[in-house]
């Protein structure tokens, strides 16, 4: 399950799509809306994508963890649109054998996101708006 949506992401759906008879570990990674950033008080974030390939690229990360570990199943969501304070952009949820391979899967998916899928972030703050970072995941003094 690789997709974006508009709408919330449900933890449930997700852990039920990678729950595995095989596995010994479920592995949840939520990214959520923090209320600040470089000083600034965020009140929410926008997110906008190119579809069809940012799924593509999801499930192209999906496949490339599976070579290098011994996962059974993984499901990345990412939102489009606002998010606010405290919701869930992004859930990644991995199921392996043994817990090592479902973290290490996990933190790579995240890093991977951030760096190859074409989901693009705007901060919404007190007094304006900006495009945060590259896909790199920098923060926005890294980019002055």
């Amino acid at each position: 399950m690789f997709r974006v949506t508009n709408q919330p992401i449900d933890l449930n759906e997700l852990v039920a799509y990678v729950t595995d008879p095989e596995a010994g570990a479920i592995v949840p990674f939520i990214g959520t809306t923090r209320n600040n950033n470089e000083g600034r008080k965020v009140i929410a974030l926008d997110y906008e994508a190119y579809p069809e390939m940012a799924e593509k690229e999801l499930a192209r990360i999906g496949d490339d963890a599976k070579t290098k570990w011994p996962i059974c199943k993984m499901a990345i969501v990412h939102r489009l649109g606002p998010v606010q304070i405290g919701e869930a952009s992004v859930i990644i949820v991995v199921s392996a054998a043994h817990r090592d391979a479902a973290f290490a899967a996990s933190r790579f998916a995240i890093e991977e996101i951030k760096k190859t899928v074409p989901i693009w972030k705007k901060e919404v703050f007190e007094g304006g708006e900006v495009w945060i970072g590259t896909q790199t995941g920098q923060p926005l003094s890294a980019l002055k």
